[in-house]
């Protein structure tokens, strides 16, 4: 285990939890599963208490510690999307069976945790020398739930967007 490693509290879903996140990208795996040696408050000797799994190479603990927590938007992964079809891709997985949808490409799957699905070319446009333009794609990108490159690029480039205006 790394010498720090997030640890994401589950309600008794943290092997379904690792073993789902496991598919979502390359060099992603379960690594370890702890079953507790005995009666703990969250459940009966025998039963999971921890998954260690690999996510893009960042390893994290699942731990199902029981209902009395649970995740909140203050935290959340942010994946880095190459294309509009890996958004689409990561985006179409993450709100299957019961995720929800967010504002900004922002959305929380069905364990509840929040993720942000990032095309590298928005950051790339928000960060530009050019103001208006990055304003522009700011602006547009507000108004999305997935992100949708090809609009970001419109307004990037100053022509006008479903539900906005081109300045």
């Amino acid at each position: 285990m790394a010498k720090i490693t997030p640890c994401l509290w589950f309600d008794g879903k943290a092997q379904e939890a690792a073993e789902f996140y496991a598919t979502l990208l390359p060099d992603s795996h379960v690594d370890k599963i702890y079953r507790s040696p005995a009666d703990t408050p969250s459940g009966p000797a025998g039963m999971v208490l921890t998954v260690e799994f690999t996510v893009a190479g960042q390893q994290f603990l699942g731990l199902n510690g029981g209902p009395e927590f649970s995740f909140s938007e203050a935290i959340s992964f942010v994946i880095d999307c190459e294309d509009q079809a890996e958004v689409d891709r990561l985006w179409d997985a993450l709100i299957a069976d019961g995720g929800q949808p967010g504002p900004c490409g922002w959305l929380k799957d069905r364990f509840g945790l929040s993720w942000q699905i990032v095309p590298r070319e928005m950051n790339e446009m928000l960060q530009d020398f050019d103001q208006d333009r990055a304003r522009r794609a700011m602006e547009a990108m507000l108004t999305m739930g997935k992100i949708e490159v090809e609009a970001l690029r419109r307004a990037f480039d100053g022509e006008a967007v479903a539900g906005m205006t081109a300045r």
